[in-house]
Order: structure tokens, then C-alpha cells, then sequence
């Protein structure tokens, strides 16, 4: 069993930033991807950006230029710097592991990112 511990959510203005942060414990295996998603309310949960266990990023066309996943396999957790945040950025931000040999996905809790002046 895995669980994902999420933090970094929170009330920022326009143009500012946030950095999310989602750990992995439990029972690890070495290949897994992992990514980031949102769902805003009245809309569905989509892709925001995902990164292979070897470095391979993807983002949504929303994001590109302005995020940047990341992560750190040592410590199993993946990272979501967010730049340049606009309104329509506010949504609950989950985060995702999926284990490639199992074909399973773990998701976070999720975390409020609000984006208002």
C-alpha cells in the first residue's frame, strides 16, 4: 500500500508563485511515474503536468512556460513549481503515482490552490 502526503496549497495573487510538494511511503517499487492533476469546480480533473522515473516531462498547453514538475527519486516525492499563476488556476491539485509493472495508480488527498486579489 502507498500513500501520498501532499503540502504547499494555499491563497496567492496573480502573477505570484507556489510550490507543491507530494511524498510517496510505503511500499515503493524502482519504475513509476508520477504527475500532477487539478479539477476546478463544474469542470473535470485533468493532466497538469506528469514525469517519467527517468526525467521525461509532459504539460498541459494551459501550463506550458509557467510550471515545472520535478523530482526526486531518492526521497520518492515530486514537485510542482508554479509561476505566473493566473485565476483560472484555482482548482484542487491531486497527485499521482502509478506503477508501470502493475499498471496501479495511488492518488494524494489533494490540496486548495487559490489564486485571488
Amino acid at each position: 500500500q502507498v500513500e501520498l502526503v501532499e503540502s504547499g496549497g494555499g491563497l496567492v495573487q496573480p502573477g505570484g508563485s507556489l510550490r507543491l510538494s507530494c511524498a510517496a511511503s510505503g511500499t515503493i517499487f524502482s519504475v513509476y511515474n508520477m504527475g500532477w492533476y487539478r479539477q476546478a469546480p463544474g469542470k473535470q480533473r485533468e493532466l497538469v503536468a506528469r514525469i517519467t522515473t527517468r526525467g521525461f516531462t509532459d504539460y498541459a498547453d494551459s501550463v506550458k512556460g509557467r510550471f515545472t514538475i520535478s523530482r526526486d527519486n531518492a526521497k520518492n516525492t515530486v514537485y510542482l513549481q508554479m509561476n505566473s499563476l493566473k485565476a483560472e488556476d484555482t482548482a484542487v491539485y491531486y497527485c499521482n503515482l502509478k506503477f508501470l509493472t502493475l499498471s496501479t495508480d495511488y492518488w494524494g488527498q489533494g490540496t486548495q490552490v487559490t489564486v485571488s486579489s
